[in-house]
C-alpha cells in the first residue's frame, strides 16, 4: 500500500510537468499567432473631391474621401489633422474640412486588431472655399437695414480733431440704386461745417477671425477720410486702444490712390501704429475690394486680391475676440489733412460687406 502510494505521487507529478510543458507550448504558440495577426500592409487612399488641373487642391467643398484596407485589421482610427479623430469600424470614410482657404493637414492612420496596430501619416494640401455667415447687399432703398446698422452721431473731432458732424439723415447716408452711400458734405448744421455718417455693427453683428470684405468706391475730395475698419466689442469696459483696431481701409483723399491697412493696439496705436500701405488706380472712379483674412496666426490685409501686409497675430494683443464693424467718411482731422477750400460734396459707396468663416 505505501508503495502504490509512492508511485501514484511519482505519476501525479509526471502529469503536472507535462500539463506546465503543454501550457507553455500552448503560450508560446498563441503568441506567435498573435504576431501573424499584427495589421500590415496599411494603405491608404485619399481622394480630395474636385481636384484637378486647374483645382490642385480640390473644389471648395472641403471634401475628402479616404479608403483604408490593411491585412488583419478589424478596426481603424483616423486623426484627421484638424483637432478631430474619428474611429471607424470600415475602412471608407468621407469627412469634410471647415477652415477656410488653403490649409496643410497632417492625417494619421491606425489599423487595429484588438490591441496590436499599425499606422501610418501623409499630408493633404486642401481648399476649402470660404462660406457666408453675414452680409449686407445693399439691394434696397432708403436707410440702411436698421436690424445690421446703428449710428455714431454728432461732432466733437471724434479723438482726431476731425470736422465733421455725423448724422443718420437721408442728406449723409441713404442706400440707393443698390450701393451704400455715405454722402460728406459742407453746409452749416448745428455749430459744423460739414457733415457725414458712421454707421457700425455694435450691438447687432460681431465677428471673431473669418474674411471680411468690402466692394467699394471711394470720395474725392482733399480732406475726405474714408474708412471701412473694426472695433474690439470689449470698448465699452477697456477703452481704446486696449480694445484693439483693424482699419481693413483708409485714404485721405489728399494722398489719392494710397491705401492704408492698420492695426491699433496699446503700445501701438495713433501715430505709432502697425500700418502697410499700397497705392492702387481709381479709387474715387471704380468699385476695388478690400479686405482681410483674420486668423489666430495672422491678420492678412488685402485690395482686389493682393496681399500687401501681414500681421503676425498672438495672445498679446487684443486681436482673438469679437470685433465689430464699422463704415464711415470723415472731413479733415490729423490723417485726413486740410479740406479743399473748393469742396463743396462727394459720395463713398460701398456695394456690399461680406463676412466668410
Amino acid at each position: 500500500m505505501q508503495n502504490f502510494t509512492s508511485t501514484s505521487k511519482k505519476l501525479l507529478m509526471l502529469a503536472i510537468m507535462l500539463f506546465v510543458s503543454i501550457s507553455c507550448s500552448s503560450s508560446d504558440s498563441d503568441s506567435n499567432n498573435n504576431d501573424v495577426g499584427t495589421p500590415s500592409n496599411l494603405n491608404v487612399t485619399a481622394e480630395i473631391v474636385g481636384k484637378s488641373a486647374e483645382n490642385p487642391n480640390g473644389d471648395g467643398t472641403g471634401i475628402v474621401k479616404f479608403t483604408i484596407n490593411a491585412t488583419n485589421a478589424t478596426s481603424f482610427k483616423i486623426a484627421l489633422g484638424d483637432g478631430v479623430t474619428k474611429e471607424l469600424g470600415s475602412g471608407v470614410f468621407s469627412y469634410t474640412y471647415n477652415a477656410s482657404g488653403t490649409n496643410n493637414y497632417t492625417v494619421i492612420i491606425s489599423a487595429y486588431n484588438g490591441v496590436k496596430f499599425v499606422s501610418k501619416s501623409f499630408t493633404i494640401v486642401l481648399y476649402v472655399a470660404p462660406k457666408s455667415i453675414w452680409s449686407d447687399e445693399f439691394n434696397g432703398s432708403g436707410a440702411p437695414d436698421s436690424s445690421k446698422w446703428g449710428y455714431d452721431l454728432g461732432a466733437g473731432g471724434w479723438g482726431n480733431n476731425e470736422s465733421q458732424n455725423y448724422t443718420n439723415r437721408a442728406d449723409n447716408v441713404k442706400v440707393e440704386n443698390g450701393v451704400l452711400k455715405i454722402i460728406a458734405k459742407k453746409e452749416s448744421y448745428q455749430g459744423s461745417n460739414y457733415t457725414s455718417a458712421r454707421l457700425l455693427s455694435k450691438g447687432k453683428f460681431s465677428v471673431k477671425y473669418g474674411k471680411i470684405e468690402f466692394r467699394a468706391k471711394l470720395p474725392v475730395g482733399g480732406g475726405t477720410w474714408p474708412a471701412l475698419w473694426m472695433l474690439g466689442d470689449n470698448i465699452g469696459t477697456v477703452s481704446w486702444p486696449a480694445c484693439g483696431e483693424i482699419d481693413i481701409m483708409e485714404h485721405v483723399g489728399n494722398q489719392l490712390n494710397k491705401i492704408h491697412g492698420t492695426l491699433h493696439y496699446t503700445g501701438r496705436s495713433g501715430g505709432n501704429a502697425d500700418s502697410s500701405s499700397i497705392t492702387i488706380s481709381n479709387t474715387t472712379t471704380e468699385f476695388h475690394i478690400y479686405s482681410i483674412d483674420w486668423r489666430a496666426e495672422n491678420i492678412k490685409f488685402y485690395v482686389d486680391n493682393q496681399l500687401f501686409k501681414t500681421f503676425v497675430n498672438s495672445a498679446n494683443v487684443p486681436f482673438n475676440q469679437n470685433f465689430f464693424l464699422i463704415m464711415n467718411c470723415a472731413m479733415e482731422g490729423n490723417f485726413g489733412g486740410a479740406i479743399d477750400p473748393n469742396f463743396v460734396a462727394s459720395t463713398f459707396e460701398v456695394d456690399y460687406v461680406r463676412v466668410y468663416n
